[in-house]
């Protein structure tokens, strides 16, 4: 047997595992319905108890409905059904526009010693993802974003981004793409903003081609030397250039990520960590002619280990649990909702499909697992993926 003819026998065993772990999965989502709740309204996980833990099935629903619109597990729902469910999601939604999930206090969260930091970061990330999922269902419906449109003030926008601390690259990545998101939706949706938020994503390009690391590509960096805060500089970098692939404007020193990225071992870390590596991969080759090979067979050496990762309950877990291993926690609850590692979850579950159907697409782009093929996030944010190349620079 010829060299290609191995690869291709490879590539066929392997899909025909993606096919089987995709049926697998939407079985499990089946399982998490809420009971006496509309059809899609899921808990977290198949410990979550939703009379004691109820605000929990905003996240756990969130997460589900993306993770099944991805795999194209949403297409059997009616008109109505869709309604249904983001009527349902949109009932998190506060007058400013902001969706919070419900039972949330200050004594339960974490994530930053201001509490109006803490609560910018975590409103503003349940509000991306709940958007998103409110866009998989309903994509004509138009988004209610009083609370960002105060940040088209140039002023007020360059005095936010100053307080960004990137000593912790890996929140303000999701805080930045989270505002980014936000304002390109309202221009998506109203003619009138469209002129203020282009000025507003020129203010938020110039900050950070101010403070971009040459040598990575990554921002808050710090010691070159420290593998954590480069892996976690990269998490957050990662989410930042969802705005450069949004706008079609090329990415400075994005060889540099690459060759970073390339640096770590193909092996499953986390959920996040293994689709924010995924990412930024798949988008670069893509989108650049850097090391394509190289790209295409670090995330073929990756894909059979995500792949064997999945639960026998066709669920992905976050990372095994342990000795020592910390409880995984939802969206910035500290005594909140939490529970085991090792469980599959929709957070995890989503989050892996991600870097899966990011490797098929990338290995195997005329490849369609079922029909009309991974639906991508259409809204900036995790689980976004890229059309279109780079325009003239």
């Amino acid at each position: 047997m010829t060299k290609d003819a191995r690869e291709f026998s490879a590539d066929l065993a392997l899909q025909a595992q993606v096919l089987l772990a995709r049926e697998r999965s939407l079985d499990w989502f089946a399982q998490l319905q809420a009971p006496g709740q509309p059809l899609g309204v899921m808990r977290i996980s198949a410990v979550h108890d939703a009379q004691r833990w109820p605000g929990a099935l905003l996240p756990g629903t969130y997460n589900a409905v993306m993770g099944l619109d991805l795999l194209g597990g949403l297409r059997h729902l009616s008109d109505a059904q869709r309604q249904a469910l983001a009527d349902w999601l949109l009932s998190h939604r506060r007058a400013d526009g902001v969706f919070r999930v419900p039972g949330m206090s200050d004594d339960q969260v974490f994530k930053k010693p201001d509490p109006v930091e803490t609560w910018n970061y975590i409103d503003f990330h349940v509000s991306n993802y709940t958007l998103g999922a409110i866009e998989a269902l309903t994509p004509d419906r138009v988004p209610q974003l009083y609370f960002a449109e105060k940040y088209l003030e140039p002023v007020l926008l360059k005095a936010w981004l100053a307080e960004r601390d990137l000593r912790d690259p890996w929140l303000e990545g999701n805080n930045i793409v989270n505002l980014g998101s936000f304002l390109i939706l309202l221009a998506r949706h109203s003619a009138q903003h469209r002129s203020a938020v282009e000025q507003a994503l020129q203010v938020m390009f110039a900050w950070h081609d101010r403070l971009q690391e040459p040598s990575t590509g990554f921002w808050g960096v710090g010691q070159l030397s420290d593998p954590t805060r480069l892996l976690h500089a990269m998490a957050g970098s990662m989410h930042n250039y969802h705005l450069w692939y949004h706008a079609q404007r090329p990415l400075a020193f994005h060889d540099k990520a690459v060759d970073y990225c390339l640096s770590q071992p193909p092996q499953r870390v986390s959920a996040c960590i293994d689709a924010d590596l995924v990412d930024v991969l798949v988008h670069a080759h893509r989108l650049i002619g850097h090391r394509r090979a190289d790209i295409e067979s670090w995330l073929r050496a990756l894909l059979p280990q995500l792949l064997a990762f999945q639960n026998p309950d066709g669920g992905f877990a976050d990372v095994p649990d342990g000795p020592g291993v910390a409880p995984r926690r939802q969206d910035g609850w500290v005594k909140g909702y939490e529970e085991p590692q090792g469980l599959s979850n929709t957070f995890s579950t989503w989050f892996r499909w991600i870097a899966i159907a990011m490797i098929c697409d990338c290995l195997w782009p005329r490849w369609q697992p079922f029909a009309g093929g991974w639906r991508f996030r259409q809204m900036v944010g995790i689980g976004y993926l890229a059309r279109k190349s780079y325009g003239p620079s």
